[in-house]
């Protein structure tokens, strides 16, 4: 494993990570060897597991569920009464 063990982050150091690591992403899929994708991967889902494991109860947005995107339609704006 690349990286401090994610259990052992704190909540600040933790957050830090995972900013980094998705900021990060994009490049790598485009442009990073299969190691360094399959290291990112790895990485991304032990610290996005950390994560949901101390926040089992996080806020969800109405609008990033299946149903909030049916609401919002093509358009990408919710469609009041539809």
């Amino acid at each position: 494993m690349t990286g401090v063990d994610p259990d052992r982050l704190d909540d600040q150091q933790l957050m830090k990570e995972l900013e980094t690591i998705h900021r990060t992403r994009h490049d790598t899929l485009l442009y990073g060897s299969n190691d360094a994708l399959r290291a990112h991967n790895e990485r991304m889902a032990q610290l996005e597991g950390e994560y949901l494991r101390r926040n089992p109860r996080r806020l969800i947005a109405a609008g990033r569920t299946r149903q909030g995107a049916r609401e919002r339609g093509c358009g990408g704006v919710a469609v009041p009464g539809a």
